[in-house]
């Protein structure tokens, strides 16, 4: 194979791509001119390398590779990629750290975010999660300032635990991710062993409308290990991109990293009566209510050729949904109140977390990447596309649909409508009479039983120990004041937690 010539942007072949054009003077120096096309193509061009950094999950590792079905589930949904033992689907994944920027260290205390985009032959389908099975806020207003808490502060630009606590103990229901992200899972050893988790609940459709709600899992098939905070403070110092390389690595070996995909299945009569829990994203499913459910298989076999144009512009969100799966109400603030002479659920819905991502995501994107994001190749859809008022603007890859007409409901398309569009029947009535108003779920006991669950039936008591010292490190230096609001905020979740953290500290300011 000969080897390709060195050329311009487009295509004019360059001598030698290291040599400006000048016109010598005398003492060896020289000036260049507006006629040195390779110098200011190549200036330019360096000068807009870097696009914005994504606001949150900016340092992350990803690879490709392919779904598939170990389980027919042809019963719950009709989203085939999800359908026929032996069904594979290529996906890319990309699993990021959320509150530090390019350059943070991958071994430090903080929730990763876990995407996976399957390209089916009926569009992209992506799940985008975290490895803990909770957020922190059921109120999308609280997005933005629950995650400017967790970065740096605006004066000092260093983390700041003052902050993070600050936040934290205002927005109490936050504790069952606490709870989480201070446990051995806030500092996974290796991306192959971490969870994913979907967090959000979903609806599987059928053909012929019918749906259950359901929550996504990833498990991975190594034993899941974390590593300790003094460990991963270590490998912070010795090798800041090692969840990275240990991917990579692992997949040029041939020692291709696998997890299963499962799904919790809760029929709709069910959440009838379910409750709070249904939609709130502060809550799981218990597995023993609503057992796991085998799904598949994900294997990740092929590394990135350029990690910028396949990892860095590969755009997720969770309105990428494909028929089969739907969106659910997933209310942020949500009240059932049963009715008994009708047995009619009286729903109070305004926007959702997941509604909020739906539109927040791709906005993202959009800015981070132009409005045509879309057509780049870790975003193309590998079936057809036909969206031609979606078009011109920025970075417009193709033919831009001809001169096909860019409005609706023309005559003159070629365009026809989907067939493959799934009717799906929402059940979850909205009031007649709803007022549109800022209305709170009030943090009350119901929040702490989950999280109270979880520190008395999952932690055993090396796990407890580490718990309270990974907690109390972080409240070396806060003030008294937001130390004992952070006490107060876990004894709620169970007296023997605040009086260890007492206990800690006292330790802590004797020393």
């Amino acid at each position: 194979m000969s080897k390709p010539s060195f050329t311009l942007a487009e295509g004019q072949p360059i001598s030698d791509p290291s040599v400006s054009t000048t016109l010598p003077t005398f003492g060896g120096g020289g000036y260049t001119t507006l006629g040195d096309t390779l110098l200011i193509e190549t200036l330019t061009h360096f000068n807009r390398e870097r696009i914005p950094e994504r606001v949150v999950h900016a340092k992350a590792a990803g690879a490709w590779g392919e779904f598939e079905v170990t389980n027919d589930i042809a019963a719950l949904t009709s989203a085939k990629f999800l359908n026929g033992v032996g069904k594979k689907t290529p996906v890319l994944f990309r699993l990021s750290g959320t509150g530090g920027e390019k350059g943070s260290a991958d071994t430090v205390r903080d929730v990763r975010g876990f995407s996976v985009k399957f390209y089916t032959e009926d569009g992209n389908h992506d799940i985008v999660g975290n490895h803990i099975p909770v957020f922190f806020v059921r109120d999308p207003m609280r997005f933005p300032s629950l995650n400017r808490s967790h970065k740096k502060h605006p004066a000092t630009n260093r983390p700041d635990w003052n902050m993070f606590w600050d936040f934290h103990t205002n927005q109490p229901e936050s504790v069952h991710a606490l709870m989480h992200l201070f446990g051995s899972r806030g500092i996974p050893s290796s991306i192959r062993r971490v969870t994913g988790f979907g967090v959000h609940t979903f609806k599987l459709v059928t053909a012929d409308g019918e749906f259950r709600y359901c929550k996504f899992h990833f498990r991975p098939s190594l034993e899941i290990t974390h590593f300790s905070g003094a460990d991963g403070s270590r490998m912070a110092g010795a090798n800041p991109d090692f969840h990275n390389q240990d991917l990579w690595d692992a997949i040029a070996r041939g020692n291709f990293p696998v997890w299963k995909l499962y799904v919790q299945i809760m029929e709709p009569a069910q959440a009838e009566t379910y409750g709070r829990g249904l939609f709130d994203i502060t809550k799981v499913w218990p597995h023993k209510e609503f057992p796991l459910i085998e799904v598949g298989r994900m294997t990740l076999n092929e590394n990135p050729r350029n990690y910028f144009a396949e990892i860095e512009q590969a755009a997720f969100s969770p309105s990428n949904m494909v028929p089969g799966i739907a969106m659910t109400p997933d209310p942020s603030q949500y009240s059932l109140q049963l009715l008994s002479l009708f047995d009619q659920i009286l729903t109070t819905i305004h926007i959702t977390v997941l509604q909020a991502r739906m539109f927040a995501y791709p906005d993202a994107q959009r800015y981070r990447l132009g409005v045509n994001y879309t057509q780049l190749p870790s975003n193309r859809a590998i079936c057809p596309v036909y969206a031609p008022f979606e078009r011109d603007g920025m970075g417009t890859i193709g033919r831009n649909y001809g001169g096909d007409p860019n409005y609706v409901r023309s005559s003159l398309s070629p365009g026809v409508p989907s067939q493959l569009v799934s009717n799906v029947r929402h059940t979850e009535p909205v009031a007649h009479n709803a007022i549109l108003a800022q209305n709170e779920i009030a943090v009350d006991g119901e929040d702490y039983i989950q999280p109270r669950e979880l520190w008395n039936r999952i932690f055993d008591e090396n796990e407890k120990r580490q718990w309270i010292a990974n907690v109390s490190e972080t409240l070396e230096d806060v003030p008294v004041e937001l130390r004992e609001a952070v006490i107060d905020m876990f004894s709620n979740v169970d007296a023997r937690i605040g009086q260890m953290l007492v206990a800690k500290a006292s330790n802590n300011s004797r020393l």
